[in-house]
């Protein structure tokens, strides 16, 4: 009829609604490739990325853990790795009466604290002289800086020349103010104090930019507040810039003192062509000496595998002590 506006609803509609027609599924509602490539990508990147470090860990770093515990349990020489003979932890128990193991673990004691009480002390008072506005504070950074950059092979043997018995500059140095030259290298402390000598000197520097990183993160105004109440330089040191500086302190403790448990290239290569017997009567052989001894000049894997697990043990109880003493502080601030 003329007029008549009627229309028909397309299929699929229902009268009074405006339903679009359900989709019948195929091709057409597949996501699209891109959008699926970005979820992968979006979900396995992140492991892609970090799995070289977990790959090269493995191969470098865990197996030759299990791998050392498990020759520790065995009879095994270096020339023969491949023939074990059991022998459970009896290298372990060896150790308990051996007392060259007790004299390398007395010396590396000892080095280490003759090397790192020194160091962080001296580190921290650099990082606050380098704290305060200089002129030129770059170039002193960049040369504290400039001992931990040194090969431990060349700093070694300067300082061997330095602490020479019969024309080294440390004994000139002794003669002119009237005293007798020492025998550094075949004294017991004073062979010791030498090589501790040799690890401040390379590592003050590092530990001094680590505190002046952390300095600089302390707020202005409790030094501000710390002015207003009449504290001087000293007492603002003592008083804001140490406590601060409390979880800095404790992690160049933890590290240090792990290094000086792996002592190694400074004792050395300060023995000359000795090897790595530490002097002639053992008097500065760390424990990494020892496991050197052991493992390539008498060539016993086993016990060297053993002393390698002790070190590691000593270590952990240094990063478990490391994590007590960091919990109370959190607690106590």
């Amino acid at each position: 009829m003329a007029g008549d506006t009627t229309t028909v609803a397309p299929s699929g509609w229902e009268e009074g609604t405006a339903r679009l027609p359900e989709p019948t599924g195929g091709p057409a509602t597949r996501p699209p490739r891109r959008s699926r490539l970005h979820r992968w990508d979006t979900r396995w990147s992140p492991y892609a990325f970090v799995a070289p470090f977990f790959l090269f860990f493995a191969v470098f770093g865990l197996f030759p853990l299990l791998y050392t515990g498990w020759a520790s349990l065995h009879r095994v020489e270096l020339t023969a790795p491949d023939r074990m003979e059991w022998v459970g932890p009896r290298n372990f128990s060896r150790l308990l009466g051996d007392e060259f193991f007790w004299n390398a673990l007395t010396n590396t004691v000892t080095i280490g604290l003759l090397s790192t009480v020194p160091q962080l002390l001296i580190a921290l008072g650099v990082a606050h002289l380098l704290n305060y506005r200089l002129r030129g504070s770059m170039f002193f950074r960049v040369a504290v800086l400039t001992p931990y950059a040194t090969s431990v092979a060349a700093a070694t043997l300067v300082f061997v020349l330095l602490f020479g018995r019969d024309h080294g500059m440390i004994n000139w140095g002794l003669g002119l103010a009237g005293l007798d030259a020492v025998d550094w290298q075949n004294g017991t402390w004073t062979s010791q104090l030498a090589v501790s000598t040799i690890v401040v000197w390379r590592w003050t520097g590092y530990n001094a930019l680590i505190y002046l990183a952390a300095m600089q993160s302390i707020p202005h105004e409790l030094y501000e507040s710390a002015a207003l109440d009449g504290a001087s330089p000293l007492q603002q040191f003592r008083h804001v810039t140490v406590p601060s500086l409390r979880p800095t302190i404790l992690f160049t403790c933890v590290v240090s003192t792990i290094g000086a448990t792996q002592l190694f290239g400074e004792p050395l290569l300060f023995n000359g062509g000795a090897g790595a017997t530490g002097g002639a009567d053992h008097q500065f052989q760390t424990l990494g000496l020892y496991l050197y001894e052991q493992g390539w000049v008498n060539l016993h894997l086993g016990r060297a595998s053993a002393i390698a697990w002790a070190m590691f043990l000593i270590l952990l109880i240094i990063g478990a002590v490391n994590w007590l003493i960091a919990r109370r502080l959190r607690r106590s601030s």
